[in-house]
């Protein structure tokens, strides 16, 4: 009875170290995108995820979703839109403050045109004058590479019988490399004041980890249980922070004369 009771709590120690702690290792040192931000305020924020004492402008994340690169991410990969991961991140560093301009922007004219109409209630205060500017605009792009894009999978490990089955297939990318780029657009003069690169290879992510979700946060999907969306998320978290880094130090361009205003490089009559 003595080995049997020792045998049992080993193997449920055995568990619960194969399904807790690998999860809180991986994130951590990967960066994930994970747990929430309100406001100012941020919880379970990637470790080493750039943090801004105070905001340097509004910002709108817009995706190209006519690209090559966006129809074999949803496609191919089976992944959501970059969205949601890059608010998160933008959102948990404090350095920029989020302002809506995708599809709940629908949801938004929906109430202010119920407003017009006269069908809400008195004191509902939609009236106009009350939105906020996106000073900035931010745009995500990926670059692939297949080449030679095996990945490497097994079995981490399992249990059967009464136990259940605990354990995961390792994950295997289905990309050599992706390459990550955030662009930062001032909106009030369309000039491009920050570019930055992330990158994360197979070899940094193809073994997976056990359990498979990112703490408590199905809504970023894919982004927290898949090789390729964590490779992913975190390659946008690496160039997150080269462009919160390079914004710390922005200086404007200077044109002689002012930007727009015909430049130096003249041409003959």
């Amino acid at each position: 009875m003595i080995k049997t009771a020792i045998a049992l709590s080993s193997l449920a120690l055995a568990l619960a170290v194969a399904s807790t702690p690998a999860q809180a290792q991986f994130s951590k040192k990967k960066n994930d995108p994970q747990g929430a931000a309100a406001s100012a305020n941020s919880q379970g924020a990637g470790l080493n995820l750039e943090h801004c004492d105070q905001s340097m402008g509004t910002i709108a994340v817009v995706e190209e979703q006519d690209g090559d690169w966006y129809r074999y991410l949803t496609s191919d990969l089976r992944l959501p839109s970059t969205i949601p991961v890059i608010r998160m991140l933008i959102q948990q560093s404090n350095c920029f403050v989020v302002v809506e301009r995708g599809r709940a922007m629908k949801n938004m004219m929906q109430e202010r045109a119920l407003m017009d109409s006269g069908e809400l209630r008195e004191g509902s205060n939609f009236g106009k004058g009350q939105m906020v500017a996106a000073d900035y605009t931010m745009n995500p792009s990926i670059n692939f590479s297949q080449s030679n894009a095996g990945g490497i999978g097994g079995v981490i490990g399992s249990f059967g019988g009464k136990w259940g089955a605990v354990g995961a297939i390792a994950g295997s990318l289905k990309f050599k490399k992706a390459e990550t780029m955030l662009t930062m657009i001032d909106n009030r003069s369309g000039v491009q004041i920050g570019v930055a690169q992330g990158n994360a290879t197979k070899t940094d992510f193809g073994l997976g980890f056990l359990g498979g979700g990112g703490s408590g946060f199905g809504g970023l999907g894919g982004y927290t249980n898949t090789p390729e969306g964590k490779a992913l998320a975190a390659a946008f978290a690496n160039a997150y922070n080269n462009l919160v880094r390079a914004m710390r130090d922005y200086r404007p361009q200077e044109v002689e004369g002012g930007l727009g205003k015909g430049g130096k490089l003249k041409v003959g009559d």
